[in-house]
């Protein structure tokens, strides 16, 4: 049996471009792998808050391949556990440390004068987070750090220049624009090229050539009624047609679809165009239009009531002038496998979110913790909810009464949440990593398998 899986991090990193409907299904196997209570209880302790330094470096130097994921995303540290790891001797280690998402800029800059090059880099790049590239991002180190990085290895600069970590204004020093080389423009195609291609066995070939704004018209006629259904709609999304010849081609995007956007509504600076994009019936063009960084307030307010669900993920991922309402329903609506970058958007507000302690759906029962204003009592009640997604929301939250917190730490569908959870007793987290000593001498039943797509779950490889 296979199951749909939400996978909040390092899987979804492979995903490139627009985020549509991108299902993660998993195994039975992988879920017995991967929620082995053991297991879990080792991934939660390495977030504890309140695990002690030492035990921080025990954990670390026995388990450090089943906790390295988790290690990089702790949402606290004390001065006292990023002293612990920051001089161990394997730079794998240190490695995490340079791009641990949520280290002080502080607690970062001590890594400068790292020996190992590969930890330098690290520092240069910045944390590997689905959010860098989506919204403006705090520095992560202060800007000596960064020149004192520049001293060491020059060469560095070619990736401080392109991380938004690194705040604008040094970036800009880095590499000014007037003395930065510009790219050379590629020459036009060829007439004959474009033809040929126009005219390929290849439909990726020809549907590069449908886009293209220097094909014939004559060409541009022909492949609107191309039997493959990609180039018609590469030929639809067309800057030159009007409503009425987009509607005469024969082109189809289900809710699904994971399109080529159209690169001139994606760029234009042109309120007109990107207001004819806007208010296209093609949803091919609104979605394009989406991830425009150059729209106005209104063209995002009337995109945040389309139709259309990809037009609003796109839009919230892609701005941050985006509606409170808008964001959670997005996040509520989808199944990808990036949905919870959604929670980290700049419009998302926590406060008021317990109002969905009654809701019939349970991701946003589990919402409902965010909200720093909710009740211990209202936390405690949803620690007991029927679905395991709301239990797991609640068991590292500090309002549960220690106790109740011991009580989800035994239940094998919480254990790794509640593992997490500060009030869990320190000798209760040494016990934590002797039972992960049984984890090598297990090997479990069935192939642990991954599929990230859109085909059905029986599609997994067969466990038999």
């Amino acid at each position: 049996m296979s199951c749909a899986f939400s996978f909040y991090g390092g899987l979804s990193q492979v995903l490139d471009g627009p985020t549509l409907e991108v299902p993660l299904y998993v195994n039975d196997a992988f879920l017995a792998h991967y929620n082995n209570p053991a297991r879990a209880r080792l991934h939660g302790l390495v977030r504890n808050p309140a695990i002690p330094a030492d035990l921080l470096r025990q954990l670390v130097e026995e388990h450090l391949r089943e906790v390295e994921f988790a290690l990089a995303f702790r949402l606290e540290w004390t001065d006292e556990q990023f002293e612990a790891l920051v001089d161990h001797p394997d730079h794998k280690v240190r490695k995490v440390l340079a791009q641990a998402l949520h280290v002080t800029p502080e607690q970062r800059a001590t890594l400068v004068e790292d020996p190992e090059r590969s930890v330098l880099w690290a520092l240069a790049e910045g944390p590997i987070s689905l959010l860098a590239s989506t919204w403006t991002q705090p520095a992560v180190l202060p800007v000596w750090a960064y020149e004192r990085l520049l001293e060491r290895h020059p060469m560095l600069d070619l990736i401080m220049v392109d991380s938004p970590w690194v705040p604008q204004e040094l970036r800009a020093r880095l590499w000014p624009g007037e003395s930065r080389t510009a790219p050379a423009d590629e020459p036009p195609p060829d007439r004959r090229d474009l033809e040929a291609q126009a005219s390929a066995d290849n439909e990726w070939v020809r549907s590069t050539a449908a886009a293209d704004p220097d094909l014939r018209p004559d060409l541009v006629a022909r492949l609107a009624v191309d039997p493959s259904p990609t180039v018609r709609l590469a030929v639809s999304m067309r800057p030159e047609l009007s409503e009425e010849q987009r509607a005469a081609i024969d082109y189809h995007v289900r809710r699904d679809d994971r399109i080529r956007p159209a690169v001139w509504a994606t760029k234009t600076r042109d309120p007109e165009i990107q207001s004819r994009c806007v208010r296209s019936a093609h949803i091919g063009l609104r979605r394009s239009v989406a991830c425009n960084p150059h729209l106005t307030a209104d063209h995002i307010a009337a995109l945040e009531n389309d139709d259309d669900f990809a037009v609003r993920l796109l839009l919230c991922e892609r701005h941050s002038g985006v509606a409170h309402e808008t964001v959670l329903n997005t996040y509520l609506e989808a199944t990808t496998a990036t949905r919870g970058r959604l929670l980290d958007h700049p419009s998302f507000q926590r406060v008021g979110l317990a109002r969905l302690a009654e809701s019939p759906d349970p991701w946003a029962r589990a919402l409902v913790v965010r909200d720093p204003e909710a009740a211990p009592q209202l936390i405690e009640r949803l620690s007991h909810d029927p679905r395991p997604e709301v239990r797991n929301s609640t068991a590292g939250d500090p309002r549960l009464s220690p106790s109740r917190v011991l009580e989800l730490f035994d239940d094998p569908e919480t254990a790794g949440a509640a593992a997490a959870n500060p009030h869990l007793p320190v000798p209760v987290m040494h016990s934590v990593l002797t039972d992960a000593a049984t984890l090598a001498d297990g090997a479990g039943d069935g192939n642990p398998a991954v599929l990230l797509g859109r085909r059905s779950p029986d599609q997994l490889p067969n466990e038999d």
